[in-house]
C-alpha cells in the first residue's frame, strides 16, 4: 500500500468532527466542573473561617470525585462526551493519574503502577517543574536590578 492509498483510506474511515458542537459541549462541561468546584468552595467557605483551607478542600474534593469517577469508568464516558472541557480542569490532571494506575494494576505494583502512574501526567509536570524554575531565576535577577 503506498502512502497516497493510506492516506485515502484514513480520510475514507475518519469520523467528521463538528467543530461547533464540540466547542460547545466543553465548554459546558467543563464549566459545569468549575461551578461544581466554585460550589464547593462556598460550601467550605461556610463551614471554615480560613479561606485558603476552603480551596483546598474544594480542590482536594474535585480530585477524589475525579479519581472515584475514573475507578468505576464513568469518567472516560464524560470525557468522551465532553471531549477537552474535562482536560483543562484540575479533574482532568487527576484522570490523567488515575488511568495509567488503574490501568497497569495488574502488573504490580512497583512495575505496575509505580513504573507508569505519571506516562500522562509526567511530562506536564516535569514542563512546570522547569517553568516554576527558569521563572524563579529570572523573578530573582529582576529584584537584583
Amino acid at each position: 500500500m503506498t502512502n497516497k492509498e493510506y492516506a485515502r483510506l484514513v480520510e475514507k474511515t475518519n469520523k467528521k468532527s463538528n467543530v461547533l458542537k464540540d466547542c460547545v459541549l466543553a465548554f459546558l462541561v467543563g464549566g459545569l466542573i468549575c461551578v461544581l468546584g466554585q460550589a464547593l468552595n462556598d460550601g467550605y467557605k461556610m463551614c471554615i473561617d480560613n479561606e485558603l483551607s476552603a480551596k483546598t478542600l474544594a480542590s482536594i474534593t474535585l480530585i477524589a470525585i475525579s479519581i472515584l469517577l475514573t475507578g468505576l469508568n464513568i469518567y472516560p464516558k464524560i470525557a468522551k462526551f465532553a471531549g477537552a472541557g474535562t482536560l483543562v480542569p484540575i479533574t482532568g490532571f487527576a484522570n490523567a493519574c488515575a488511568a495509567p494506575a488503574i490501568e497497569f494494576k495488574p502488573e504490580g505494583y512497583v512495575l505496575g503502577i509505580g513504573a507508569n502512574i505519571f506516562k500522562i501526567s509526567g511530562p506536564v509536570i516535569v514542563y512546570g517543574l522547569f517553568s516554576g524554575f527558569v521563572y524563579g531565576i529570572l523573578f530573582y535577577i529582576m529584584n537584583l536590578l
